[in-house]
């Protein structure tokens, strides 16, 4: 059952940051949403943390005509894994971000213009201190789970390492501790694309750069699939509407990537992707340590890995070594290797595999 019509909110702290980067950042908004009620112990919240271009907006519709629900709605909701007739459940937009979050294309109070590239670099540990900012708001001392895939997942390791008396557990799901070489090589072409649009003008731009930033999304939405999932969905058909000899006609795959390219331009803005892309390059969950195993020393709360066979993108080992570092100092540790023809996608979209395994983990902590 759906959650229904949902509430955006958010908050402004009239505080400083400091950030990663030693810069720091005030006062700072948060969009945010919640599903389900907090109970009189305060003990059932479980915070869920999106990916690169995710939102707040997680599950149930803003209003009743609206296209589609939240983007991971499949599991919110009276019965579903998150049941929201048993927890209380927190979707916040990540610092950085455009979907209401302080961000490169929010007002800078002290110019009266948006930040734009004059924004601080901002790292994922920087996303989730300002989380924690929001969680203590809410009245919340220790968050039952953080959940989230890709990005998300490397924003609850972060809660695990950083504030380990703050959460009861967490879920990690297709989420590496660092990225490695070809991930960051696949987001420098990324940014390449929208640097050489000439519309966009070191990041000053009064529209979106719209072909850089669609040929950006192109790029990430290769690597979101696999090889079988592209075959299944479009194998080598080429598009009904164009001559097979017609040089400028398209296959099928070729027409799915234009379409979401550009569909994408309405509503990202492109300093916004710019910045989650370096936040994603710079994550290291070792950041500041000699090694995983020092910087999960201080992990208290058990851990819930899950990784899909047919993620090239941030594959399998990937996972794996984070549970090995994690075993080899007794923590209390899953690992779940599940088989997806569905790529790094297969978070988002196979919910009836991961959603026992899951559900299973959260009904052990609560006990």
């Amino acid at each position: 059952m759906s959650v229904g019509l949902v509430e955006k909110k958010s908050i402004t702290f009239n505080t400083e940051l400091r950030l990663e980067s030693g810069r720091i950042l005030g006062p700072i908004t948060l969009a945010f949403e919640t599903y389900g009620e907090l109970d009189l112990k305060r003990s059932n919240a479980i915070l869920v943390t999106h990916a690169w271009t995710g939102s707040a907006h997680l599950a149930g519709k803003h209003q009743e005509d609206d296209p589609k629900p939240g983007w991971w709605d499949g599991i919110v909701g009276p019965g579903r894994l998150l049941d929201t007739d048993r927890y209380f459940v927190i979707c916040s937009n990540v610092l950085g971000s455009c979907y209401g979050s302080t961000g490169p294309a929010s007002i800078n109070p002290r110019t009266g213009k948006k930040y734009n590239l004059s924004f601080p670099v901002i790292t994922v540990r920087d996303m989730v201190r300002a989380q924690e900012l929001l969680i203590s708001h809410l009245g919340i001392e220790r968050l039952l789970a953080v959940l989230g895939g890709s990005m998300g997942g490397m924003q609850a390791l972060e809660w695990a390492t950083q504030f380990p008396a703050r959460i009861a557990s967490a879920v990690v799901l297709a989420a590496p501790a660092r990225l490695s070489a070809q991930a960051i090589a696949l987001n420098a072409v990324a940014r390449w694309a929208i640097f050489n649009d000439p519309t966009w003008k070191k990041g000053e731009y009064r529209k979106n750069p719209k072909d850089g930033l669609a040929l950006s999304r192109g790029i990430g939405h290769i690597t979101f699939l696999s090889d079988k999932s592209m075959t299944a969905k479009f194998d080598r058909r080429f598009s009904a509407r164009d001559g097979q000899f017609d040089f400028f006609g398209q296959f099928e795959v070729e027409r799915y990537l234009f379409y979401n390219g550009y569909n994408f331009v309405d509503r990202f803005d492109a300093n916004t992707f710019l910045y989650m892309a370096k936040a994603l390059d710079l994550y290291d969950a070792a950041w500041g340590c000699e090694s995983l195993e020092e910087a999960f020393a201080s992990v208290t709360a058990p851990i819930q890995f899950l990784a899909f066979t047919s993620d090239w993108l941030y594959p399998p080992y990937q996972t794996e070594e984070m549970a090995l570092a994690l075993q080899s100092l007794g923590k209390p540790v899953e690992y779940h290797l599940l088989e997806s023809d569905y790529g790094h996608d297969a978070f988002l979209l196979e919910h009836d595999t991961f959603a026992p395994i899951v559900r299973n983990f959260l009904e052990t902590v609560e006990r």
